[in-house]
């Protein structure tokens, strides 16, 4: 017997695919759409149509950014006069980017590497952007002068820095690019995007 899905369960599956979301969540957030007007649910969907019409991906860094042209390939940080170019942070994911330019504290340029590099993981190169980040180096190696690690301090951040750091290695040496990781100010299993203004500044100020 075929077993199809109705549209609760189908949305439930859906909503388990965000960041940090169960089963149980995933099935909260069906049943508050579900209390909701029509025209709640309208204006999401209008809101989510809308979102991947007015956002760009950079090309540089590949963040996500508001663009009123998408002709524009480039985001307002990789843009600037102001930025500091000898300095590039390698992030796992915007929400990252977000919290550091936030807080103020770091003034270089970044790269997402789109995730974290599995422990166990054999396909590595579909899971970051390794191949793109060494193409960004050696575009901007001309004034580049330190790469900053910039990951959560849990076992799989941990394998991303030295897995990144391996991978980096055989280019940067040549051109006394150095390579750092945020210090103590971070504590172990804390999660980027969730630090304060002072934790973040901590970790950067004692990167090693």
């Amino acid at each position: 017997m075929n077993f199809k899905m109705n549209t609760v369960e189908k949305l439930t599956e859906v909503f388990k695919e965000f960041p940090g979301i169960g089963e149980r969540q995933a099935k909260r957030f069906v049943y508050f759409l579900m209390s909701k007007n029509p025209a709640y649910a309208e204006n999401l969907s209008l809101l989510i149509k809308e979102l991947k019409k007015d956002t760009s991906q950079c090309e540089e860094c590949f963040r996500y950014f508001i663009s009123e042209s998408k002709k524009e390939k480039r985001c307002d940080i990789c843009l600037s006069q102001n930025i500091d170019s000898s300095e590039l942070m390698i992030i796992e994911k915007d929400s990252d980017l977000e919290s550091m330019h936030k807080s103020k504290i770091y003034n270089g340029k970044y790269f997402i590497l789109g995730g974290l590099v599995p422990i166990v993981e054999k396909s590595t190169i579909s899971r970051v952007r390794i191949n793109e980040l060494v193409e960004n180096i050696k575009r901007n190696s001309n004034t580049l002068k330190e790469i900053i690690l910039a990951f959560s301090l849990n076992p799989q951040g941990n394998h991303t820095d030295l897995y990144i750091r391996n991978q980096l290695k055989p280019i940067t040496d040549p051109l006394n690019i150095k390579i750092s990781s945020l210090g103590r100010g971070l504590s172990t299993g804390t999660e980027l995007e969730y630090s304060d203004n002072d934790t973040l500044k901590n970790a950067l100020k004692n990167r090693q």
